[in-house]
């Protein structure tokens, strides 16, 4: 399910490894689940609970943004401008809540571009991350983690925790499970 073959720097220690090859199962899972939706399904919502796909999936870029680039290396103005813009940052930051109206969001292909870019952009920065630095702890410290270890670790649950979401809104809109 995952990729074997994704490229890993010599220096890269195991547990970074271990993190990195996480995470890379978590984003093919959640993408594959996204692969035969139309532009409408990803703001369908069940009639008693508002939220959608587009929600989960933006919020899914910000929050590995957050996870494995701003709590590794605080924000580089430069490269996160090119990444997701602050009106894109506030829609699916932590703590926002899905809201039914379309308009509110970017259209699903830019809510997948931006997903990309910040996944390449992690790409390009996890293989040079220090090991030693790895357990340098995090303020304030989250529920689930208080290293910047932790936080890449809790990348790939956090994309599995919502890419169930994204799983229950498929088969409640009727379509069939893909495992």
């Amino acid at each position: 399910m995952f990729d074997h073959n994704y490229p890993l720097a010599d220096s890269v220690s195991e547990r970074l490894s271990i993190a990195i090859r996480h995470i890379e199962f978590a984003r093919k899972y959640s993408r594959s689940l996204l692969v035969d939706l139309e532009d409408d399904d990803w703001f369908w919502s069940p009639e008693s609970f508002t939220t959608h796909i587009a929600w989960q999936v933006g919020h899914l870029a910000m929050s590995q943004y957050g996870l494995t680039l701003f709590q590794q290396r605080g924000r580089d103005l430069a490269v996160d401008r090119e990444l997701m813009s602050t009106r894109f940052r506030k829609l699916f930051m932590r703590g926002t809540q899905p809201v039914a109206d379309p308009d509110t969001y970017p259209d699903p292909a830019e809510i997948l571009a931006t997903l990309d870019r910040v996944h390449g952009q992690m790409r390009k920065e996890i293989v040079n991350f220090d090991d030693d630095s790895l357990d340098e702890p995090l303020g304030p410290p989250h529920a689930a983690f208080a290293t910047r270890y932790g936080a890449l670790l809790f990348a790939g649950d956090h994309e599995m925790i919502h890419s169930g979401q994204i799983g229950m809104l498929r088969r409640l809109m009727g379509k069939q499970p893909l495992r």
